[in-house]
Order: C-alpha cells, then sequence, then structure tokens
C-alpha cells in the first residue's frame, strides 16, 4: 500500500523536475539552440501547430538558427509566429528558409533572465513540495482506515521526506546549471 503511494510520489517528481528542464530549455541564453524554438506556435491552416512539427530546425552555428520549413507557403506564418513570441528575435526570409541570428545578451538581460530562472525554479519546489503534500495525505488516508499501521505511516513519511529532499536537490541543481549558461559570458 505505502509502496504505491510512494513510487507514485516519485514518479510525479520526476515529471515534475524533466517539465521544469523542458521549461528552462526555453529561456534563451547567449547560444542558438533549436530547443529555444519549442515554445512556438505556428498558425497552420487555422489550427496551432508546433513549429518543430511542420519545419526542421538547426543551429548550424552557435548564434545562428536555420529553419527549412517542409512546405514554403508557411514561411510567412512561422515568420509571424516567431515575431510574436517573446524571443526578441527578428527573423530573416530568403524565400526557402528563415534565419535567426541570436544576439549576444548584454549584462542587464541575462540578470533579468535569471530572476526569471530563479521564479521557474522557485514554482518547481513549490510543486515537488505540493506532490508531498498529497502522498502525505494519502498515507494518512491509508492510516486512518487501518489499512497501514502507525508506524509503518511514519516510516513511509520519512521515506517520502528523504524522497522529496532530493528532488529539491535536482531542482536547485537543474536551476543553478541554466543560471550558470546564462551568466557564462
Amino acid at each position: 500500500m505505502q509502496e504505491n503511494a510512494l513510487r507514485e510520489a516519485e514518479a510525479r517528481m520526476r515529471k515534475t523536475v524533466a517539465a521544469l528542464e523542458h521549461d528552462l530549455a526555453g529561456i534563451r541564453t547567449g547560444r542558438a539552440t533549436p530547443a529555444l524554438l519549442d515554445s512556438i506556435r505556428v498558425d497552420y491552416y487555422g489550427a496551432p501547430t508546433p513549429l518543430n512539427q511542420i519545419a526542421g530546425v538547426s543551429a548550424p552555428e552557435a548564434r545562428l538558427l536555420v529553419i527549412q520549413p517542409w512546405d514554403r507557403s508557411t514561411l510567412p506564418a512561422i515568420e509571424k509566429a516567431i515575431l510574436k513570441s517573446e524571443l526578441g528575435l527578428t527573423p530573416s526570409n530568403d524565400g526557402n528558409i528563415i534565419r535567426l541570428v541570436v544576439p549576444i545578451l548584454s549584462e542587464e538581460r541575462r540578470r533579468d533572465l535569471v530572476k526569471v530562472v530563479r521564479k521557474r525554479v522557485e514554482a518547481g519546489r513549490v510543486a515537488v513540495r505540493n506532490v508531498r503534500r498529497d502522498s502525505l495525505e494519502q498515507l494518512r488516508g491509508l492510516e486512518r482506515d487501518k489499512q497501514i499501521s502507525a508506524d509503518i505511516c511514519q516510516q513511509a513519511q520519512e521515506r517520502l521526506q528523504k524522497l522529496t529532499d532530493a528532488f529539491i536537490a535536482e531542482v536547485n541543481k537543474v536551476g543553478q546549471s541554466k543560471e550558470d549558461d546564462l551568466l557564462e559570458v
């Protein structure tokens, strides 16, 4: 009983860390990476479609992204979606491909992005704690229903706390890694 609750909590915490990593990948560092464009949705025949599903995205150089759509008629829609995004990048269209030059970040912009990263990392910590809270309620419910003893419940709670501490440390590590990337000149 309590093993299932702990396994479920661990799986949910692991998903929280993965979601944070994916979220932080969309924050622009000084380097160009195709993950930078993961959040962009293009109006493709009336349906918002992820950019990577209608075009190939590559980073041939450290500060350049190249977008090659599979259907050239989507070039204007892709350009419009990039301009609407919060990335602050200006697309250059030559009729076949779109080039995005990723400018060097100023020190002030780096500091602002570090603040954004810290907010998202804190949201990740809160999400891990929420998983812990839900699991604690589940364990206490098992104890109330006399499915597990008080001793077993206490041991499971201690294991849950260790699990929570480990995942919060992992969230902090992911955040620190992204901060280091941002502050690297």
